[in-house]
């Protein structure tokens, strides 16, 4: 990393680690069927070649426990063994679960029942939930979301993280991320706007060090979860729209008009700091136009090589000073940077 961004001159890389082993709290397995066993496996990606997996240390101790546990409970059941191909499994470090099972095959009343049943023996070692997807299906025991906790510095906040949408796969890590970038923006004052901000995991640990955000978000599920997570943590200074960082900035440039917007004066925020967490493609050049007009940038990158061509027209107003690396994804080549910059 120091040597891909030495053109830019960045201040020393803060490195925040990951602990080695238990830290993800998602994964996602194929199943595999051989006469009366079954077995869940991963692919070699260059070679194809399938791998048996019993232990998946990379995991949380809970999604281990529940691995095992799964497949012993429904090894002698035809019903919710037959035609499953994939279990994936979503936890929290506050001990909850929820397990989506995929099948090639319709899913009829005969399973829900035994769905319900099988829910009830893996709740015995945590509160367990149980989705059953085939085509054109998606089969919901109980719920289909989990309620996260997440310590940042002295404060503790909750996070309803739906199954199938994106979460920080690295709960730990993420804390940390939260906590730099609270202390990056302690006393900053002003209004915060946030592109991509998910269910509002930056958004809500922020909200303290600014007197508005406004935070925008394409996925319906996301928007959804984010408001749950303002009422649940009892903040007011949040507002969510549902539209993409390209609507944003159409908005703010005046060459479209949304109706979604009708509610918000966009012409009364104070627009000072902005903070955008985009997928791995990067901003796009009208997204990196928009976040340009703001003094203070927080840029939260999970692909260098993107973040790196973004930085090389941003550092033309503005200047880095912080950079981080949260090391959410440990033994791979995949980085999470953050970075502060400031107009110059």
């Amino acid at each position: 990393m120091t040597a891909l961004f030495a053109e830019l001159s960045v201040p020393q890389f803060d490195v925040y680690p990951s602990q080695p082993l238990h830290y993800r709290q998602r994964a996602e397995f194929r199943v595999w069927h051989e006469g009366d066993d079954l077995y869940y496996i991963m692919f070699d990606q260059k070679t194809k070649q399938k791998f048996k997996v019993e232990h998946f240390p990379v995991a949380s101790q809970l999604i281990n426990q529940l691995m095992s546990a799964l497949l012993n409970t429904i090894k002698d059941q035809p019903v919710l063994r037959e035609r499953l191909f994939q279990v994936d499994f979503l936890a929290t470090l506050s001990g909850e679960a929820v397990l989506s099972l995929l099948y090639h095959k319709q899913l009829d009343g005969n399973w829900e029942k035994q769905a319900q049943w099988l829910k009830a023996q893996l709740s015995s070692i945590c509160p367990t939930h149980i989705i059953g997807r085939a085509r054109k299906q998606k089969v919901i025991i109980d719920q289909d979301f989990v309620i996260e906790t997440l310590t940042v510095g002295e404060q503790t906040f909750q996070y309803q993280q739906v199954e199938n949408s994106f979460t920080q796969p690295n709960a730990k890590v993420n804390e940390k991320m939260l906590l730099w970038a609270q202390q990056a923006t302690a006393n900053k004052g002003g209004d915060l706007v946030e592109l991509y901000c998910g269910n509002g995991n930056f958004s809500i640990a922020l909200a303290q060090n600014f007197d508005r955000v406004l935070g925008t978000e394409i996925s319906k599920t996301s928007v959804k979860s984010a408001q749950t997570n303002i009422a649940m943590n009892n903040i007011d200074n949040i507002h969510i729209i549902r539209m993409s960082s390209e609507e944003f900035s159409q908005a703010m440039n005046g060459e479209r008009q949304f109706r979604r917007l009708a509610d918000f004066d966009l012409s009364s925020y104070r627009y000072e700091t902005v903070l955008v967490d985009p997928p791995r493609a990067g901003l796009d050049p009208d997204s990196v136009e928009l976040v340009s007009r703001f003094n203070d940038i927080i840029y939260i990158s999970c692909n260098p090589d993107t973040l790196k061509d973004n930085l090389k027209t941003l550092v033309k107003t503005h200047r880095i000073e912080k950079v981080a690396l949260f090391d959410q994804f440990p033994y791979t080549d995949h980085i999470e940077t953050g970075v502060i910059l400031t107009r110059r």
